[in-house]
């Protein structure tokens, strides 16, 4: 799902504006690892987890980018700045303790997902309010 809406995002911009490359990267690559799950199930344990950390040390280095990005179109960035970095220490975690086991795995995947979906809906509430026009505001360099 996180791949679809990202490509979905990244192909409503309007006509002139970017197509939001690292957008586009990212949702590609949670469509793979989800198509890559489901049409090979026999992959190992410990295959799928090591996918799972490089998902989510990609996708948030990507959500850091974008949170850098947009420091001057919006306020508060630092709310996706600090989801990119839990995306990022989540990665780390799995990859540095790959075989504690399903259960555990599920155990942070699950908090991680509670504190991600917290901290990207206090984002959404502030982007809300700055209005449809700073969702498709070129970036200044």
């Amino acid at each position: 799902m996180n791949g679809v809406l990202a490509l979905v995002h990244a192909f409503s911009a309007p006509k002139g504006y970017p197509r939001f490359g690292a957008l586009i990267f990212t949702g590609i690559i949670s469509i793979a690892a989800g198509v890559l799950a489901f049409v090979w199930p026999g992959i190992t344990a410990l295959s799928l987890v090591l996918l799972i950390a490089a998902w989510a040390i990609v996708n948030g280095l990507f959500e850091i980018a974008t949170a850098i990005r947009l420091r001057r179109v919006i306020e508060h960035e630092w709310l996706l700045v600090l989801a990119g970095i839990l995306s990022v220490l989540l990665g780390i975690v799995i990859l540095l303790q790959p075989g504690a086991g399903a259960l555990a795995l599920v155990w942070w995947i699950g908090g991680f997902a509670i504190a991600f979906g917290v901290l990207l809906v206090a984002l959404a509430f502030r982007v809300r309010r700055a209005g449809p026009a700073v969702l498709f505001q070129p970036a200044t360099p």
